[in-house]
C-alpha cells in the first residue's frame, strides 16, 4: 500500500482518476458506510482534517464518500484512526 502527501490534492485526484484509480473520501454527512464499498481495484483514499474535514472541491472530486459508524456523542475520530480503519478494510477485501 502506497501512502503519499501531496501539495495540490485536487490536481493529484485528477491525475489518479486519469490513471484508473477510484477516489474514496471520508465524510460524516453521507449515507454510505465504509464496509459497503468495493476496494479491490485501484483506490485512493482521502482523509479530511480533524474538525474541518475536506474542502468542498475535494469532496466533489471524490468518486464516492464513505463514513465510519459512530455511537454516542462522538461525531468524528482522529484522522489517523479513520485512515487505519479504512486501510484495514482495503487490505481485508484484497485477501
Amino acid at each position: 500500500m502506497k501512502i503519499a502527501r501531496v501539495n495540490n490534492l485536487n490536481d493529484t485526484i485528477n491525475y489518479l482518476k486519469e490513471n484508473d484509480v477510484w477516489i474514496c473520501g471520508t465524510e460524516m454527512n453521507t449515507d454510505k458506510y465504509y464496509y459497503d464499498e468495493d476496494y479491490t481495484g485501484g483506490i485512493g483514499i482521502v482523509i479530511g482534517s480533524e474538525g474541518f474535514g475536506m474542502s468542498r472541491l475535494v469532496k466533489e472530486n471524490c468518486d464516492f464518500l464513505v463514513k465510519i459508524p459512530m455511537k454516542g456523542k462522538i461525531t468524528s475520530l482522529n484522522a489517523s484512526v479513520s485512515a487505519g480503519i479504512i486501510m484495514y478494510e482495503v487490505v481485508k477485501q484484497r485477501k
